[in-house]
């Protein structure tokens, strides 16, 4: 009977509370799912404090211990930001932040001369509010994770003036586009009719294949400088193996990420054939800035970061930035990326349908506190953001297996243009100079990894290198 109670008591609500009770409950389920899966990575943190046999060719004592204690770090951080985001989103939901902030967006474009009738420019001012709330309550944690935990650990390269400066420019150069974007988006979706989510859907596929375009030579210039590679022994080395593959490569860039972090990456962009490939300056052994010596005489500044940076050669040697290359261009060769556009378009084609199905139901509204109104952007909030979390959460687990399974065929890739060893000792490098902890919990790493535990990866290089 005690069981039968609660049970009626659920079907006795109206349809927006069960709508609403179920997105909260969901919410918190992800959050103590995720919470879980962190505790046990904690566990192996804290209990693994020994380099395991099998490691001990690849990883000394010294830097083990430094990758276990920023790890360690970094789990008690997202351990309070996540709980944080979890209770301010859970807040947002029971004091009506949404309603209220929609009313606020009205009153501020009435008082601009747009009426009610104005839906689209009152969205606009809604999607500014609602961006710059979550800009500030994220500052905190933001600034605590560089200054704090990145800096401890050698990584931070920042001054707290760059870093507002980019905040600034990214809050800005992020309005630029959202907002244009959004409106041209809720005008399609007022005037397309019944099969409007086909015309929404073609407009966001174009955005994304304009923005793809354009992102590396217009829009992250705006925070990184970016430099040609300069004629030389590496540059002649990349050319010959993307021309061994038919890679259309048509420029090779370093960017300065040391200015920002001592973190590196390598990556490739660009459609058709026009491919640029971008190397992180912190990738390059030459060029990484933490292996220059300061000049004589020059300021204190220096003697900080040479303290910071004293035993530390970064970076790669030429045949493995070669290597990694190799493994970057395998994604390209296998269709990888290709594989990614297709699945991505056809998610985001099936998630318009749907909103399509469901924009006309006022329960859904009714649930989040809009009654008189429904409006189209809360609309997609609602159901992209709420109703849709469950599938997001499914599809996104399996994106992570895919990933994981892309990365071991993008090494076998490497691995055949005979990158074997370089790349081996390559992981191993990046690996130490990310502070990238080798040792994981099975589910966590399951759930998250997007890239294969490092000891995966080097075994089955490990195969390729004895044959």
């Amino acid at each position: 009977a005690a069981m039968a109670l609660p049970r009626d008591l659920w079907a006795e609500l109206p349809t927006e509370r069960r709508i609403f009770c179920s997105v909260l409950l969901f919410s918190w389920a992800v959050y103590l799912w995720e919470a879980f899966l962190a505790h046990r990575q904690r566990r192996v943190y804290k209990t693994t404090t020994h380099v395991p046999q099998e490691l001990g060719q690849i990883m000394d004592s010294e830097t083990f211990e430094k990758s276990r204690l920023y790890q360690l770090d970094k789990s008690t951080f997202s351990f309070w930001s996540g709980l944080y985001s979890e209770v301010e989103g859970t807040m947002i939901l029971l004091c009506g932040g949404i309603p209220f902030l929609w009313k606020l967006s009205g009153q501020i474009s009435g008082r601009a001369g747009f009426g009610p009738e104005y839906e689209i420019v009152q969205s606009l001012v809604f999607l500014l509010l609602a961006t710059l709330f979550s800009a500030v309550t994220g500052l905190p944690w933001s600034l605590y994770n560089t200054f704090v935990i990145e800096e401890k650990h050698g990584f931070n390269q920042q001054t707290l003036g760059f870093f507002f400066k980019d905040a600034i420019k990214k809050f800005v150069v992020t309005q630029c586009i959202l907002l244009p974007v959004t409106s041209l988006l809720l005008y399609i979706i007022k005037i397309g009719g019944d099969y409007f989510f086909i015309y929404a859907w073609l407009f966001t596929l174009v955005v994304s294949l304009v923005l793809v375009t354009i992102y590396a030579d217009y829009i992250a210039p705006l925070f990184d400088k970016f430099i040609p590679l300069p004629e030389g022994e590496l540059k002649q080395q990349i050319e010959t193996m993307a021309k061994s593959i038919d890679f259309p490569l048509t420029k090779v860039y370093v960017v300065e990420g040391s200015k920002r972090s001592s973190h590196s990456n390598a990556y490739f962009y660009g459609f058709f054939k026009n491919k640029r490939i971008v190397l992180f300056d912190t990738l390059l052994e030459d060029y990484s800035a933490l292996n220059k010596e300061p000049a004589e005489g020059e300021d204190g500044e220096n003697e900080e970061t040479k303290s910071k940076t004293k035993n530390k050669k970064q970076g790669c040697k030429n045949e493995e930035v070669l290597a990694v290359l190799g493994h970057e261009l395998g994604h390209w060769k296998l269709g990888h990326t290709v594989k990614n556009i297709i699945i991505s378009q056809m998610n985001s084609f099936l998630c318009f349908f749907l909103f399509a199905v469901l924009i006309g139901q006022k329960e859904l509204f009714a649930a989040f506190g809009f009654y008189d109104a429904q409006p189209t952007l809360i609309g997609l909030m609602i159901i992209f953001q709420f109703i849709f979390s469950p599938y997001n959460e499914v599809l996104s687990f399996c994106l992570t297996v895919l990933s994981r399974r892309f990365e071991f065929q993008a090494d076998a890739f490497a691995k055949e243009l005979g990158k074997a060893k370089d790349l081996y000792s390559a992981l191993i490098k990046l690996n130490k100079d990310n502070l990238g902890f080798p040792v994981s919990d099975w589910i966590f790493s399951m759930w998250h990894y997007s890239h294969p535990p490092l000891l995966e990866r080097l075994q089955a290089l490990k195969d390729a290198k004895q044959e």
